[in-house]
């Protein structure tokens, strides 16, 4: 088969590749789109921890079923699916106490495994889910990331009515807002790319640039609180650092963003104890993608309108692009 192809940190090409087969309790899929993701851009720099080369990426990926394995019986050949791409081994500890996001085994397809910029991919029938009837397949490759947020909402128990505070208006940034307000919260999002946050007010959000009065601003929104929620969706370190001051006391920190293995983050000691604020980790989705698919299908979800469309043999052209200017575009899509 076709696949585009990471061989190195900012080394891409289109290439052949083994088409894969499906075992017994797997399905083949065609691939339809695949969205290009923050943790694919950190292979394609280098940056993603878990990577290694050469690998195919590509997690968000929606296609068609055009092989099943002897053991599955609940799924149609033809049908158009997502692929839920976190697999784990179902024996560790987290996977016996329901985070198989967290597995210490996890196999990821797109970084551990051959993943969606391809023509083909096969995954596990289990982490195959039908597209509802009337979501075109750019919008259904949209499940995964809108899966992270409802992940993160969902770590930092985020109520109706609360200000929650988004740092970053990347990709995942931009599928938090609508998230955040399909569950009735007040999102204010920062970034230091205007053309991101007059996006992000597009979909619903307020906006705060990144600069040196962002604390002053938070504190003057929330009457000199802070926030009760801050979600962390840059990867960048000290954003990361930065949380600690934005949230209120006695609130909730999540942390999406992924530094380079051996980043250090440093954290004030006393507000640990002085603020008892909750510091969290989210990891991807368990058990989301129904949710993120019903919240599409709803039209709750406005995000995919903004993505562009490339010819999966761009890819390679694609990332070398965005790698030299990351504000090239909202959201790539790679469509077949």
């Amino acid at each position: 088969m076709k696949a585009a192809i990471f061989d190195a940190p900012e080394q891409m090409r289109v290439g052949e590749s083994p088409t894969p087969e499906a075992g017994p309790d797997e399905v083949l899929v065609r691939v339809r789109a695949t969205g290009i993701c923050a943790g694919d851009m950190y292979i394609y720099q280098g940056k993603n921890p878990y990577a290694t080369y050469p690998i195919i990426g590509g997690h968000e990926i929606c296609g068609s079923i055009v092989e099943m394995g002897s053991a599955v019986k609940h799924l149609e050949p033809g049908a158009l699916v997502v692929v839920e791409p976190f697999l784990g081994c179902g024996r560790c500890y987290p996977c016996r106490v329901g985070k198989s996001n967290c597995c210490a085994n996890l196999q990821i397809i797109g970084v551990h495994r051959a993943g969606g910029f391809a023509e083909f991919v096969v995954a596990p029938a289990t982490h195959i889910h039908p597209v509802p009837v009337g979501l075109s397949q750019t919008w259904a490759a949209f499940a995964e990331p809108v899966a992270i947020g409802v992940q993160a909402c969902r770590r930092g128990d985020v109520k109706a009515g609360e200000y929650v505070l988004i740092l970053g208006a990347g990709p995942i940034g931009l599928a938090l807002i609508e998230v955040t307000l399909a569950r009735g919260v007040r999102p204010v999002v920062t970034d230091i790319n205007e053309s991101r946050l007059e996006f992000a007010r597009t979909l619903g959000a307020q906006t705060l640039k990144t600069d040196d009065r962002l604390l002053e601003n938070v504190l003057d929104q929330t009457d000199g609180e802070g926030a009760p929620v801050v979600i962390e969706a840059t990867g960048n370190a000290l954003a990361m650092e930065a949380t600690v001051s934005l949230v209120a006391a006695g609130g909730r920190i999540v942390i999406l963003g992924l530094v380079k293995r051996g980043t250090m983050v440093q954290f004030p000691g006393l507000d640990f104890t002085r603020k008892e604020m909750t510091v969290i980790g989210s990891r991807a989705s368990v058990n989301c993608f129904p949710e993120s698919l019903q919240l599409l299908a709803s039209g709750k979800i406005q995000y995919p309108k903004v993505a562009t469309e490339i010819s999966m043999w761009e890819a390679p052209s694609s990332f070398a692009r965005l790698h030299k200017n990351p504000g090239a575009m909202h959201k790539g899509v790679l469509v077949l």
